[in-house]
C-alpha cells in the first residue's frame, strides 16, 4: 500500500527553462541508493549458520543505524573528537552488541561485521539509473561515510561513479552547510550547478538552503515494510521521482546542451 502512495506522489519540475542548469549530481548514499537495512539482515542470516546466534537481526540493523545521529552529534559539540563513519559505527557495533548479549567475537570477527557497512547491495534500480544520468551528468556521492568505505562499497555494488566525496573531506556531517557547498567547489560547480538527490527530506532541505538544486527519490522499504520512510511531504523540490531510473526519465531533457 505504501508503495502505491508513492505511485501516485505527483512529479514536480521547476518552471520556466525547460533546462535546470544542472551539470553534477550528488547523492546520498545510504538508504537513497543501497539498501542497508536488508543488507545487515541478510549478513546477519549467514552468522546465524555460522556462530548459531539467535538475533532479531532487523532489530539489531535499526539499533546500530540509530546510534548513527548521536554519535555525530557528539563529534559535532566536541564530546568526540573528528573521526571516519567506521570508526563511529566500531563504536555503536560494541553497545549493540551488548544489548543483544552476543559475545566471544574476537576483535577481527567484529571488524569483519563493521565492514558490512562496505558491503551494501543497491536497490534494484540503483545501478542501471545511474549508467543511464551518468550519460548526461557528472555523478558523485555526498555521504557521510568514509572516502574508503564509500570506495569499496561502489566496488562491491558496482556503482558507476566519476567522484567519490565524503564528510571526510571536510571534516564536517551532513547536514552541515560545509559539505555542500564545498561538494560544488570541489567540482567547480557553481551551487545552483549541482542537484542533491536523496530519499531524505531534511538532507535535500539543506541542501536547497545552500543553494543546491534538489531530487527527491523515495525508498518506501528503507526502514522495513512497517518503517515510516521519508515522503517528499508539500516540499518543493526541483524533481520528485519514484526511483533512479525514473530520476534518469525526468532529467534527460533538462540536461546541459539540450536548450
Amino acid at each position: 500500500m505504501r508503495g502505491r502512495e508513492f505511485l501516485a506522489t505527483p512529479v514536480a519540475l521547476a518552471a520556466g527553462s525547460n533546462t535546470l542548469g544542472v551539470k553534477a549530481l550528488t547523492f546520498d548514499v545510504f538508504g537513497t541508493v543501497v539498501d542497508w537495512r536488508g543488507s545487515i539482515i541478510r549478513e546477519g542470516a549467514e552468522w546465524v549458520q555460522k556462530k548459531g546466534l539467535q538475533v532479531d537481526w532487523a532489530k539489531f540493523a535499526d539499533r546500530w543505524r540509530a546510534g548513527y545521529g548521536p554519535a555525530m552529534d557528539k563529534v559535532r559539540q566536541g564530546t568526540l573528537p573528528w573521526m571516519k563513519l567506521d570508526a563511529l559505527h566500531r563504536m555503536i557495533l560494541d553497545d549493540v552488541l551488548g544489548e543483544f548479549q552476543i559475545a566471544g567475537l574476537s576483535g577481527d570477527e567484529k571488524e569483519s561485521w563493521n565492514q558490512v557497512w562496505h558491503r551494501l547491495t543497491p536497490w534494484p534500480d540503483s545501478v542501471p539509473g545511474l549508467a543511464r544520468l551518468k550519460e548526461k551528468y557528472v555523478l558523485a556521492t555526498l555521504s557521510n561515510g568514509n572516502v574508503s568505505l564509500l570506495v569499496e562499497m561502489a566496488k562491491h555494488a558496482g556503482l558507476p561513479w566519476d567522484a567519490v566525496l565524503s564528510a571526510e573531506l571536510f571534516h564536517h556531517y551532513k547536514p552541515d552547510r560545509e559539505i555542500y557547498l564545498g561538494a560544488a567547489d570541489l567540482l567547480s560547480c557553481n551551487p545552483g550547478e549541482v542537484m542533491m538527490v536523496a530519499a531524505h527530506a531534511g538532507d535535500l532541505k539543506a541542501a536547497r538552503a545552500c543553494g543546491l538544486r534538489t531530487g527527491f527519490v523515495p525508498r518506501p522499504n528503507e526502514y522495513g515494510p512497517s518503517g515510516k520512510a521519508d515522503t517528499a511531504g508539500n516540499e518543493p523540490f526541483d524533481v520528485t521521482a519514484l526511483d533512479l531510473l525514473d530520476l534518469a526519465q525526468k532529467l534527460q531533457p533538462l540536461a546541459p546542451g539540450r536548450g
